[in-house]
């Protein structure tokens, strides 16, 4: 009898637990006010020598994390210094694998991409350009465990206009609603009480604990655009934001229990969720 391949989720002693971050950095750009839209916008589209330095503070803060969700990366250009943020990165924060998506591509210039951290392994990875009038929007499905129902682990970034948003929301639901176990995060550009944000959970059936967390902006947040959701089968344990201004979001935080039939440890190592 043929048995199924796996990717084993590993955890720690009597721990089944995932730690999750939701991050939009800017590429490496920290802001303090609106007017550095302005006076720092230069930064991207040249390099400069900061950027490696704040690259480097947020590797500290991501490095406690079981799997991270970056947005506004570079993948490698004149602006970053050719170096791929995404990489970058999980070399420093000690990350053994990396996945990422190129949502638009200016040549030597800028390349636009997201990126996702894992110290698991995956045993597949899709990406995914979005819908939109004007292109560069796009999502990046990441799946772990059991091939035949898997974890899976969706980062997007939404457009800033409603009518394209909606017709994105449109697309994630579809892709979502393929899996029983999925933890969807990033920067939607919409808070939960938006009509767009209502489909989505009408759509899908995910849940959104503690919708009222201000991530935007980050030196006076008044905005909850980046959230974390998760299937039904998934326990949220605590969910935070992070008092880490390094970009124009703070940092969103998650810690979630998985079910059983998602990973690969004998039960006595995991705690009943």
């Amino acid at each position: 009898m043929a048995t199924e391949k796996t990717y084993p989720l590993e955890f720690d002693s009597s721990r089944c637990t995932l730690r999750l971050l939701s991050y939009n950095i800017q590429v490496g750009i920290p802001s303090k006010r609106y007017s550095d839209y302005i006076t720092h916008g230069w930064k991207h589209l040249l390099p400069h020598r900061e950027r490696h330095d704040n690259l480097s503070r947020i590797a500290g803060i991501i490095k406690d994390f079981d799997v991270v969700g970056l947005q506004e990366l570079d993948s490698g250009s004149l602006r970053s210094g050719f170096v791929n943020h995404a990489q970058f990165l999980a070399d420093m924060a000690g990350f053994p694998h990396w996945y990422d998506k190129t949502n638009r591509n200016w040549g030597s210039f800028a390349r636009h991409s997201m990126g996702v951290l894992s110290r698991y392994p995956s045993n597949g990875v899709s990406r995914h350009d979005l819908p939109g009038r004007v292109p560069g929007r796009g999502a990046l499905a990441v799946r772990f465990g059991r091939i035949s129902d898997p974890l899976v682990v969706v980062l997007v970034h939404l457009s800033l206009g409603k009518k394209a948003r909606t017709q994105q929301i449109r697309f994630m639901s579809d892709l979502v609603n393929r899996y029983n176990h999925v933890i969807l995060m990033g920067d939607f550009n919409c808070d939960a009480g938006s009509e767009e944000f209502g489909n989505l959970i009408a759509g899908t059936g995910l849940s959104l604990p503690h919708a009222g967390l201000l991530t935007y902006p980050s030196w006076k947040p008044t905005k909850h655009i980046d959230h974390i959701l998760v299937s039904k089968s998934i326990q949220v344990n605590d969910m935070q934001v992070l008092d880490y201004p390094l970009s124009d979001h703070l940092p969103l935080s998650m810690e979630v229990s998985l079910p059983r039939e998602v990973f690969m440890p004998e039960p006595a190592q995991c705690r009943a969720a």
